[in-house]
This record gives structure tokens, sequence and C-alpha cells, in this order.
């Protein structure tokens, strides 16, 4: 296209904005103005992208970090003919695939966008696949906004980005000086935003965010720049062609009040197409043929930490399934990832100490058809989940996986033990929460994972535990085990990882002073095994849950609701983690915490007297 083609094609492009925002009576349309130049260039110059096969191996990823500039998105599928006139206009509006932010609903969005500060991070895990494994010379452009700089996970992925030497890596910035309450930190301080990019190691280039001409340049320079990532600042304005609203306050996210008037300011509607360019030919390199799978086996009696056995079943289905990748957050010593490193170094990705990258790495790596498998302390995943929250609504299929859970990994004290986990999982939509208690359940959980969809979650312990299952035992996902079971029980003890075993201490205290209880191995928290609860519960009136966590939306709380549709509940009881924990063996701490076998038998008993007295 030529200069001036180029220009319409803006005009078009903010016309359309304001057009879907109007239709919808909401949505951002100055938020898509400022860039209209920008995605203009983007489009019709720079990307090879094939609309009709979105799956194309070669294509270049496009990912709209500033996720409420949708209007600009949805304006940019009409203009290449992906979608048109009519679909447009239902902007926002029930069954509509045109959302207030873009999600993978629509072919052509590899990611959910909206949570600010995320598009980058993402970025980087797709550039990563590009550049190791998919080895195809696809480009990863990100349009951002500059109030979105001031997120902490922009600044990770910055770093990552230049460590890993992501050349195939562009991030564009509209520096539009206003964020939604005010002007945002920098303003039109372009220097400000080049500054800290370069000293994160960073190729920048600073253009007027208006001038087609400086914007081609721009992106050719970001193709031809080797060893680096490359940063476009692009100083524009808010709201641009439209003089009631351009680089004005108060407007951010609010249609425009006279939208008939401001579309004949712009030029009237168009219907100019744009023919984007075509992918080069190219496949990824084939998937080398996965051996047979071949778990890990562990003698009954042995006693292995299932975070061990996590690490060996990780490489034996990397082995088996060549789509199988593994990133840590530099402890994969403690997490045993390190197995897989070691023995598959090309598909292993060290993220460092950079939670929120590390779980974006993996989405943006899934959004390339890998299974990733992401690895760190329980407790240090909290830090990420907002990342877990936007990988669901974008219908991401990641495998987390939070080792050193709970009290039980003893004298590190509370920093350092996750006991806000399974709550946090469980919270999210569509997830598998999974907590195995022994290495042959861990190793059959881990394979079975790599086939779920969604976001999925494997708890994992520090000490060693007594392997209680053969390596031939099958798990189902939603299922549980009942490890103990009398005719005459008189209660029944649920538990899950480290808890099982003090249970199972507690049903053989029990049971020499004449009291039979049930004991359920619930390793599958969500989905949970309500048909065996719900008999459990018929069969012996009494259901005591046990969990090394706190007591809020943990193992208790995936109990109750077996029996939240109406039918009469058993009683129940709690037994969880509910002081702050100090420093102490890990014993000690279980004793503490009063969920170890000792205090699990003292609660059944005090449990069945009140079912007596009544």
């Amino acid at each position: 296209m030529r200069t001036e083609e180029l220009a319409e094609l803006a005009q078009q492009l903010r016309v359309d904005a304001v057009r879907a925002a109007d239709a919808a009576g909401s949505g951002h349309p100055t938020s898509s103005m400022s860039a209209a130049d920008i995605a203009a260039v983007l489009f019709a110059h720079h990307l090879r992208y094939d609309f009709d096969r979105p799956d194309h191996p070669a294509n270049d990823r496009f990912v709209l970090s500033k996720g409420h500039a949708s209007p600009l998105l949805y304006a940019l599928y009409r203009a290449v003919g992906a979608v048109d006139e009519d679909e447009l206009l239902t902007y926002r509006t029930l069954g509509s695939r045109l959302e207030g932010h873009p999600t993978p609903r629509l072919p052509w969005v590899d990611v959910a966008t909206g949570s600010l500060g995320q598009g980058l991070p993402v970025a980087v895990g797709t550039a990563l696949a590009g550049q190791r494994l998919d080895r195809l010379p696809y480009r990863v452009y990100v349009l951002s906004g500059d109030s979105e700089m001031a997120e902490g996970s922009v600044w990770e992925a910055a770093e990552h980005a230049a460590y890993e030497g992501l050349d195939n890596l562009t991030l564009v910035v509209d520096v539009n000086r206003l964020g939604q309450r005010g002007p945002t930190r920098h303003g039109h301080d372009l220097d400000a935003h080049a500054r800290r990019l370069r000293a994160f190691g960073w190729h920048t280039v600073e253009v007027d965010g208006h001038d087609v001409e400086a914007l081609d340049a721009a992106f050719t320079e970001a193709r031809s720049t080797t060893g680096r990532p490359t940063a476009v600042l692009a100083r524009t304005r808010k709201g641009r062609g439209v003089g009631a609203v351009e680089d004005r306050e108060g407007l951010h996210g609010k249609p425009l009040k006279e939208a008939g008037a401001a579309i004949a300011e712009l030029g009237g509607v168009r219907g100019a197409r744009v023919r984007v360019h075509a992918p080069p030919d190219g496949e990824p390199p084939a998937v080398p043929r996965g051996t047979a799978l071949e778990l890990p086996r562990f003698d009954v009696g042995d006693e292995v930490a299932t975070r061990t056995a996590y690490g060996h079943a990780l490489e034996a289905v990397g082995s088996a399934l060549g789509r199988v990748v593994a990133l840590d957050a530099e402890v994969s010593d403690s997490t045993r990832t390190e197995f897989f490193a070691k023995a598959h170094p090309d598909r292993y990705f060290e993220c460092y100490i950079a939670e929120q990258q590390l779980v974006a790495a993996a989405v943006g790596l899934a959004a390339r058809g890998y299974v990733p498998y992401a690895s760190t302390f329980a407790a240090f995943l909290t830090r990420a989940h907002d990342f877990v929250r936007m990988a669901a609504v974008g219908r991401a299929g990641i495998n987390l996986v939070g080792s050193h859970a709970g009290v039980a990994i003893g004298p590190d004290g509370p920093s350092q033990m996750g006991l806000e986990d399974l709550a946090m999982f469980r919270a999210v939509h569509g997830s598998t929460v999974l907590y195995p208690c022994d290495a042959n359940q861990t190793a059959r959980l881990v394979a079975a994972m790599a086939g779920l969809d969604g976001i999925r979650y494997l708890r994992t312990t520090r000490g060693d535990l007594p392997v209680l299952y053969g390596p031939d035992e099958e798990f189902p996902i939603g299922g549980s085990k009942v490890l103990r079971r009398h005719d005459g029980d008189e209660a029944t003890i649920v538990a899950a990882g480290t808890t099982v075993h003090e249970a199972l201490g507690a049903a053989d205290a029990l049971e020499r002073e004449g009291v039979p209880v049930r004991v359920v191995d619930l390793y599958s928290v969500k989905p949970v095994d309500a048909g065996t609860l719900r008999e459990a519960a018929a069969e012996t009136g009494c259901l005591l849950t046990v969990e090394d966590h706190h007591p809020e939306g943990g193992l208790g709380d995936a109990v109750a609701e077996a029996f939240a549709d109406g039918r009469p509940a058993p009683r129940t009881a709690r037994l969880a983690v509910r002081g702050m924990p100090g420093s102490a063996s890990p014993q000690e701490q279980l004793h503490a915490a009063g969920i170890d076998a000792e205090s699990i038998a003292a609660a059944v008993k005090l449990l069945v007297e009140r079912v007596i007295a009544r």
C-alpha cells in the first residue's frame, strides 16, 4: 500500500472502532484510535498470516496486550475479510464472538488478553517456541499500552526475552499518554521507556505513531535486528482524528457521544480490504517418535517423596510424548524437574525466579501446540494467580506443579509453605486439582495430566512418604481409593497427600480400641468422587476431613460440595491448618496443626461419641 492508502486504512479502522463501540453502547474506541496507524502498517506491510488457515505453522503471531482496544482488532478483522459488517456490529452482545476483550473463541486469537501486563510475557513463550522448538522464521508482535508498562510482569518478560536473545519478538508500545484516570507515569516521554528497555538489553526505535512511513521503517528495522528483541515506542494521541476527544482526559472506556459527527470527521464509513502477506512455506521439525510410556515403578513399603516421583515420571512422559516441555523457576533441584532437564535439554526452559513469566511462558508454548509442565514451590504459584486465571479465560491447556506443600515441609517456616494452593486452583474455571499420597500414584497422575484439558494442578510433598500402591494400580481422574473398610465402620476419614498416611495411622490405633473407621484417599480434589463420599456418609454417618492446608477452600470444602445438592448431609468435622506455623520438624508441625495421627484419632472418637449421644 502507498502512504496515502495506509493513512486511509488507519482512518477506516478508527471509524469501525467508533461504530462498534457505538452499537454496543460501551467499549474503548479512543484507545483503539491511538493505535490505528500502527495496526494499519503492521497488517498491510509486515504481518505474514493466512487468515483462512490460522493454524499455519509459519504464521506470524499478533498479541493485543492492551485487550481493551478490541474494537481496533475487530476492525482489522473486518479489513482483512475475516469478519463481516454484520458481525462487527454485534460487538459485546450476548453470543457474539467479538467480546469486550479478545479470547480464542476467535480462531485468530491465540491467548486471552485484557488483564494488562500479560501480553508480552505470554508472547515470550510463543517466541521461545519459534526459536527453540518450531525453528521457523515467524515473528511475534505484541501491541501494548503505555499504562501497562508499570506492571512488574512486563519487566520479568523484558529481561527473559533479552536473556534468550529473542530477535523474533517485536513489542510495540502505544504511548498515548493517557490511562484510565488521567496521565500515565511517563506521559509522552518516549526516552523514559527507551532507557529502561535498553537497560534490559532491548533494541529500541522511537517514532511518531501517526507517521505511517516512520512506522514502516521501524518495523523493517525490527525485522533486521539480530540477537535481541526490539521495542517500537510510538508516540500517539488517544482519540486521534476526532477533535472532541483527541488527547482529552476522562474519556477512557466510553463510546463517543456524537458518533455520527465523529465518523464524518474521520471521513465516513469505508470498505477497503487488506491483503495480508502470506506466510512462507515451512513446517516445524518432525516431533521425534516417542518411546512406549514406561513410568517409574516403586516398591510398596519404600519411602519416596512425591516430588521425586514427579520428576522421574515427567522424564518418562517426555520420552513418550515429543510435544511435552518443562519449565521451572530456578528450583528444579527441589521440584525434581532437573530429571527432565537432563534427559530432554532441548525441551526444558529455565525461567528463573519469575513465577509470572513461568506461567505466561507455559501459556505461550501451549498456544503453539506444546504440552507444558511448569513447576515451582506451591507457595510461590500464588504470585502468578492472575496468569492462571487468564489462562483459563483463554482456554489454555497447561500443567502446573507445586512442590513443598503444607506444614509438613518442616523447619523452613510459613513463608515456604503452600497452604492456600488447593483453594486457589479449585476456584479456577474448568481446573483439575490432584494431590497424590505416594510415588506410584504420582507417576500415574503425571501421565494422565498430559491428556487433560484446561488448567491442571498437581500438589507434591517434600518429605519421603511410604509407597502404598503397586505400580500397576489405576487412578482415574475424579476417583478416590478406599484404603480401610469394615462392615461396621463408625466414621470415615477423608484425606489426601501427607494426611493419608496420618489417617492410616489413626485408623490402626482406633481399630485397636474397637472403633472401626473407613479411610478414603481423595487424591482427585477436583473433580471430586462424590459417589464414594456419599456412600461412605450413608454407611458410616460421620465424615472427618483432614488436610495439610488452610480450612478455607481446600479438601474440606471439596467434600462439602458433594453434599450441596439438597440431600441430607452427614455429620462432618474438619481438621486443617488453622494457626500460623513456625519452624519445627515435619512431625512437630503436623502435631501442632492438629492433623497428625494422634489428633485424627482423638477427633474421630469425639465425633463418634457425639453421634452416640444424639
